[in-house]
Formats: structure tokens, sequence, C-alpha cells
């Protein structure tokens, strides 16, 4: 199996979802399960079909959290430096609109673009990889053609 490269907050987030889910999801709906059941036949009983459902959703959950943890390859960013790679907080800016933007590139399990966090196979990510401060970047990205410029390289 391949490793799943992560930062040490994305893998603290995962175990956090995780523990979350036994001890607290978990126990929930086993409860909720056991009430809905006391309610009588189960064949037209939608507070039992509902319960259980979310119970399947649960559960998978678990064990897709388990396998990524297990497979994780945490990564320091702070012992890291040179050109762009996984972990870097890079700032950029935009050669056609001067609008400057800050990412770190991430682990597909911690990406969110809204908190600045670059899923490290998105198109953006894959062409700054091995990119350094000053270097300018064409992105073929789904909504066209961009351009940028390597403002700053950190690793924090």
């Amino acid at each position: 199996m391949e490793k799943i490269p992560m930062t040490r907050r994305g893998h603290s987030a995962l175990e956090a979802e995780l523990k979350h889910l036994k001890s607290e999801e978990r126990p929930a709906i086993i409860r909720a399960i056991s009430e809905a059941r006391e309610h009588g036949d189960l064949s037209e009983n939608a507070e039992y079909h509902s319960a259980k459902e979310k119970q399947s959703f649960i559960e998978g959950r678990i064990k897709e959290l388990e396998g990524v943890i297990s497979l994780a390859e945490v990564i320091d960013p702070t012992k890291l430096k040179g050109p762009i790679k996984f972990g870097a907080t890079v700032t950029l800016v935009d050669e056609d609109t001067d609008e400057e933007k800050t990412w770190q590139i991430v682990g597909e399990y911690e990406a969110d673009i809204e908190q600045g966090l670059l899923n490290m196979k998105s198109p953006i990510a894959r062409a700054l990889i091995g990119k350094e401060e000053g270097d300018s970047v064409e992105v073929r990205t789904p909504g066209g053609e961009r351009s940028y410029e390597v403002l700053k390289i950190a690793y924090i």
C-alpha cells in the first residue's frame, strides 16, 4: 500500500474525527436504533431505517479514517526547505489580476481551499512543485489558463 502524505495538523484532525465518531456518534446511533426498535413493526418504522442508514454511514467513515490513518506518512514542513514541495506555504500573485493568494500544499484528506489548504493533486499544486521564488507558472485549470508568479515559499 502506498503511504498517504499529510501534515501533523491534518493527521490530528483525522484522529479527532475518528475519536468523535467512535466515542460519541456510534453510541448515540446505537441508542437511537434501540429506541426505534421499541416502537414496534420495523418494516414500516422510518426512524429505525433512518438510524440504520446513519449507522452504516458512520461505520463506513470509521473504516475509511482507520485506513487513511494507518497509511499516513506525517511530514513536518518546518524541517523542509528549498523549491516548492509538499508542505510548502506558497504566496503567488495572479499575473493577470495582481491578486495575491497564499496556499499550503497538503494531502488530499486535509485539503480545504477555503482554509488555504491546497490538495497536492490539484492542477495548481502539481504545476507549483519544483518551482522557486520568482518563477512564473502556467496552470491549466477548469476555468482556463492562469499565470502566477511565485512571490514567497515558506515551510512553517
